[in-house]
């Protein structure tokens, strides 16, 4: 990624992606105690878990506004799981938009919190809406529970980590954490691994 100068205030002053993202869509909200700056994501994703549009409403400083304008530029076109991975890493963002005010990085967290909050809540729609004959764990890789369970096997996998590195399960928005941890313990407490 490279840093423009004036992304920031580019940004402000001609922010992208303002607004709703078509039905049905997926919001995720973040804010900040600190400042008061408030930030509301919405993802339209397709049938391939494809970002198709991505919109924000923010009421915050020119730095949240820029940080989710580029965030949202990263995203579209990836795939849940992908942009999943991109909301966590802040530092990818701050390279895009170059060096921000004082005081402002708590801004890129934001942007990213929004994102993955959204993703949490296409992952629990997606979960909620599954007709597989195996239970749908980790909705950002489509690891099912059958899947999880054949690695815990075979490795002897006693940790969420440790499940991520084998199958992707969980390597998202992790909403699926406590399902995973459920699988984890049912494994230890039957003796099964």
């Amino acid at each position: 990624m490279q840093s423009c100068p004036g992304c920031i205030s580019e940004l402000f002053f001609s922010p992208k992606h303002v607004g709703e993202a078509s039905e049905p869509n997926f919001v995720g909200r973040s804010a900040s105690l600190e400042c008061g700056a408030v930030l509301r994501l919405s993802l339209h994703i397709d049938e391939l878990q494809r970002i198709t549009q991505a919109k924000f409403k923010a009421a915050g400083c020119s730095a949240l506004v820029a940080a989710a304008s580029a965030l949202i530029d990263e995203v579209i076109g990836k795939t849940s799981g992908e942009a999943a991975v991109v909301g966590q890493r802040p530092d990818d963002l701050r390279a895009r938009l170059g060096a921000l005010p004082a005081g402002r990085n708590e801004c890129l967290s934001l942007a990213g919190e929004a994102l993955v909050a959204a993703i949490r809540n296409y992952s629990d729609s997606a979960r909620d809406e599954w007709e597989g004959d195996e239970a749908l764990i980790c909705t950002c890789f489509c690891v099912s529970e059958q899947t999880i369970e054949r690695e815990i096997q075979a490795k002897g996998l006693r940790t969420i980590t440790e499940v991520t590195a084998a199958c992707s399960a969980g390597g998202g928005c992790r909403s699926c954490y406590p399902l995973i941890e459920d699988i984890l313990d049912d494994w230890q407490r039957t003796g099964k691994s």
